[in-house]
């Protein structure tokens, strides 16, 4: 028995199928078909009924298959100990990051990072907030970079900044002609939204209380689409949008003519790295860290009342 057959019987649950599987392991089906084999030979019983398609586990093969993915685990946090241990800065990071932050916050740090440890290689993935806690903690992910807090059990969150919200307005909306903003000077029905999905959708409803509002307000105006689109549908449809602060950061002297704050306490979202349970990459993390908070430091003012905004339901 080895750490290779446990991966093809894992492979092949995971799959259903003995063809898929040998794929995604990157062996030829008679391979893998026979590594399987000699296994059950040597364990004495039949992990998989060959007879059904797709392809299931027996009982006992059910049972076996368990205790192997529970291996394979053990083993990769053993791997990732070692890893961690090596005085120099290289390994794979696999980062997930929610899609209204990646665009603006990944110019500011990535490339002097990834210059500054040539051995460092990094994955990144733009996903919802509900598709990276999904796949940290099946560990598919090494860290999350995301708005917080989260309260999910089993992972572990450690603030990196907190940016706040401006509003986008278009020169004809009657706030444009307020310094400050508060929440309900904004009218629901003249406010343009990100779909479903998006944490920040969700924090922009509940800070001007849209949950509530909506009822007695007509209906409300959404897109499918990214804070970019939401900011040209300013510009070209009218009405207003929140935005998060790194999205201003480019604006020309015109578009910043369009922001409005909000007044004492300001709304802000706290972004933060998420890890799961068993994270073994300490040094990589901390690097990473570190290269953030050196890129957001020039653009983030320091100070003043502010109020964290809650994720609600995504």
């Amino acid at each position: 028995m080895n750490l290779q057959q446990l991966e093809y019987i894992v492979a092949i649950d995971t799959h259903r199928h003995f063809a898929k599987a040998a794929a995604a392991c990157s062996v030829t089906q008679p391979t893998l078909s026979s590594m399987v084999k000699k296994l059950e030979q040597e364990l004495d019983v039949t992990l998989f009924d060959r007879t059904k398609s797709p392809v299931v586990p027996t009982a006992i093969g059910e049972a076996l298959i368990e205790q192997a993915r529970a291996v394979l685990k053990e083993v990769a946090v053993f791997t990732r100990l070692a890893e961690g241990t090596r005085e120099l800065e290289r390994g794979e990071l696999r980062i997930g990051m929610i899609p209204t932050l990646a665009p603006y916050l990944l110019p500011l740090f990535l490339g002097k990072l990834l210059k500054d440890h040539p051995l460092l290689k990094v994955v990144i993935e733009e996903l919802t907030t509900d598709a990276i806690i999904d796949r940290l903690t099946r560990e598919q992910l090494d860290v999350g970079i995301l708005a917080t807090p989260l309260k999910v059990p089993g992972l572990k969150e450690e603030p990196l900044f907190q940016e706040r919200f401006l509003v986008y307005a278009s020169a004809r909306e009657p706030l444009s002609r307020k310094r400050y903003v508060l929440p309900e000077d904004i009218d629901p029905d003249r406010l343009w939204l990100l779909e479903e999905g998006h944490c920040l959708r969700s924090q922009v409803m509940d800070l001007c209380e849209l949950r509530r509002r909506s009822t007695a307000h007509g209906h409300l105006q959404y897109l499918s689409g990214s804070i970019g689109s939401l900011q040209r549908l300013v510009d070209s449809q009218g009405g207003l949008t929140i935005l998060p602060e790194l999205a201003t950061i480019d604006m020309g002297d015109a578009q910043r003519a369009q922001l409005r704050e909000f007044k004492a306490p300001v709304p802000v979202r706290e972004i933060a790295t998420v890890t799961y349970r068993h994270f073994m990459k300490d040094r990589l993390l901390r690097l990473l860290r570190a290269g953030i908070i050196a890129g957001v430091s020039a653009h983030l003012p320091a100070g003043g009342r502010s109020r964290v905004l809650p994720i609600g339901p995504r």
